[in-house]
């Protein structure tokens, strides 16, 4: 019977990663070591709210908790089931070794709880920030779960039938169970760093040949000089190139023509591991492929005759998993020709790119929807803000990604909350807000550090032949005008307001590249309007959203002969 439950879950909940049939709780974990608990999640931090689905080999009375230690005493938890007069749930709180209190503001809402196969699964949801005290405030830090059940729906001692794992459901990085030992190299060798503040340098190679295809499931950061190296891109190359080379990028060497990003790692990032289902895919038919490594060292104090071996260790199996990732990078198109100038002095200063699927078409035979389940966000130092975000038909309908706070220290790759389909002729826009206040001239948009970028690199899957969707305002309109601004320029807050304006209505020009480095241009593009982010606020328990059930009084008196500890 045990063989057969442990089917039934992993039938029921998945091995849940970005293939996850339920887009809205991509998320898995076993709570117990023996597989007996599956607890399924999926968030969104614009609303504010987190869905969970307990899973549990069992007929009788489940909990799960929130716990500052570890332990009962002081959790938030939940308790529910399916007993002979019907349905049960209850958001309670634990003051010590006693029945769990029920709490005064039900918090949690039951939007399913059933038994089926012998099992019982029970889904809810709540607020990440519930504004009750009684309550256990959700956040992007690891939180104590435990959990406990019975074999019947008389809520009493739980004997061995309970547990604790730590998870942190809003940054969840799943580990996976396979062992982690082969691995790609992608690394330079004792390479100069010269004594410049901004130095980009490029190694173009061939990575380890792989007769037939192989999943790349786990990325690793090899850092000699943390104070040196500010982020890293491996680029996958067109068969144009076909010869390495190891030189300081973009004087106009072949390789500066790779840009399928396959690996990424940014300053306070960490090691990255894929969800479950999905791999980067590598060898077989692409094993002549060639690729690059670059890496931008940022030299503040222009120390010289540093030497540096830095790099990515990829990590890949021959078990390939269900779905090829793909990388695609939108928002501004990234180079200084394009004349983007953030003006001095300035607070708050936004600049947009989008990025239209409707030119995908140009250069494939069909669209498949995308599935996004993770974004890395880039800016440099005047970046305060950034977000990525969705639209459908002219209006916009989500957000893909939103950082209020962005710091140049700590950029990484982060799982969204609940996978985002992008739906073919679906617009992606990316908006960059800087801080100029403690600067006398003007910011380009450049590879530099003073220089400005505006990126959000998506993950998603299937992976298309598309690599990069950016684009940038055709400013040529402003040459020769009052809206032509120069380090001299001077502008008052209703002419930045302005000014701002002029460029976001502007015409985009759209750049669509594919791996070949083929380039489809469109000057067709424009910047649509977006809604203000969701803010946060508590509400009254009177007019929030909460179910709270208990059939009858016998459900009350099964569950006052709870007396244990978890």
């Amino acid at each position: 019977m045990r063989s057969l439950l442990l089917f039934l879950c992993l039938s029921l909940a998945g091995t849940r990663g970005a293939g996850a049939s339920d887009h809205s709780m991509p998320f898995m974990v076993y709570l117990d070591l023996n597989r007996q608990v599956c607890l399924e999640w999926g968030f969104d931090k614009l609303q504010g709210d987190i869905t969970f689905k307990l899973t549990v080999n069992t007929t009788g009375w489940v909990g799960l908790g929130f716990s500052p230690s570890g332990i009962m005493k002081g959790a938030d938890m939940v308790i529910g089931g399916v007993g002979p007069s019907g349905i049960y749930f209850t958001d309670r709180y634990a003051t010590g070794k006693t029945m769990p209190l029920e709490d005064t503001q039900q918090s949690y809402t039951l939007l399913s709880l059933n038994e089926r196969e012998g099992q019982t699964i029970m889904e809810f949801q709540r607020a990440l920030q519930t504004c009750d005290a009684q309550d256990f405030h959700i956040t992007d830090k690891p939180i104590k779960l435990i959990y406990a059940y019975g074999i019947t729906d008389e809520v009493k001692y739980h004997s061995s039938r309970r547990g604790t794992k730590e998870v942190n459901l809003l940054n969840y990085m799943a580990r996976t169970s396979q062992p982690i030992s082969s691995y790609i190299s992608a690394t330079v060798q004792n390479i100069t760093v010269p004594a410049v503040q901004t130095y980009y340098h490029c190694k173009v190679m061939k990575l380890l040949n792989l007769p037939t295809k192989h999943h790349i499931y786990l990325i690793s950061p090899v850092i000699e000089h943390p104070d040196l190296v500010h982020h890293m891109l491996l680029y996958s190359c067109p068969s144009a190139v076909t010869e390495p080379y190891d030189n300081r990028c973009y004087i106009g060497d072949k390789g500066d023509i790779c840009y399928g990003v396959v690996a990424a790692w940014a300053v306070g990032g960490g090691v990255y591991e894929l969800p479950a289902d999905v791999g980067i895919p590598i060898g077989g038919e692409d094993r002549d492929r060639f690729y690059r490594l670059e890496i931008h060292y940022n030299n503040i104090h222009l120390e010289a005759g540093r030497t540096d071996n830095s790099g990515l260790r990829l990590y890949y199996t021959a078990q390939l998993r269900e779905h090829d990732v793909g990388i695609l990078s939108t928002g501004v198109l990234p180079f200084d020709h394009i004349q983007y100038r953030i003006p001095p002095h300035v607070a708050q200063f936004h600049t947009y790119g989008v990025c239209n699927t409707s030119l995908f078409p140009q250069s494939m035979d069909s669209v498949p929807d995308l599935q996004v389940f993770g974004v890395l966000l880039h800016t440099h130092l005047a970046g305060r803000k950034i977000r990525a975000v969705h639209y459908r038909n002219g209006e916009q309908i989500d957000s893909l990604a939103v950082d209020e706070n962005y710091s140049f220290e700590v950029q990484q790759i982060v799982n969204i909350g609940k996978i985002k389909t992008i739906k073919p002729n679906d617009e992606i826009a990316v908006e960059c807000t800087y801080s100029t206040l403690n600067r006398n001239k003007v910011t380009e948009m450049g590879l530099s550090t003073t220089d400005e970028m505006c990126l959000a690199f998506l993950f998603y899957y299937p992976a298309i032949e598309i690599t990069s969707c950016t684009s940038h305002p055709m400013t040529q309109a402003l040459t020769n005008t009052s809206y032509e601004v120069t380090d001299n320029t001077m502008l008052s807050p209703d002419e930045i307001v302005e000014y701002e304006n002029v460029l976001k209505s502007l015409p985009q020009i759209q750049l669509l590249s594919d791996v070949e480095h083929n380039f489809t241009y469109n000057i067709n593009g424009f910047i649509r309007e977006m809604k203000k982010n969701p803010t946060f606020t508590c509400s009254n328990a009177s007019t929030r959203l909460y179910t709270s059930w208990i059939m009858n009084p016998g459900g009350i008196m099964l569950l006052l002969l709870w007396t244990a500890i978890m």
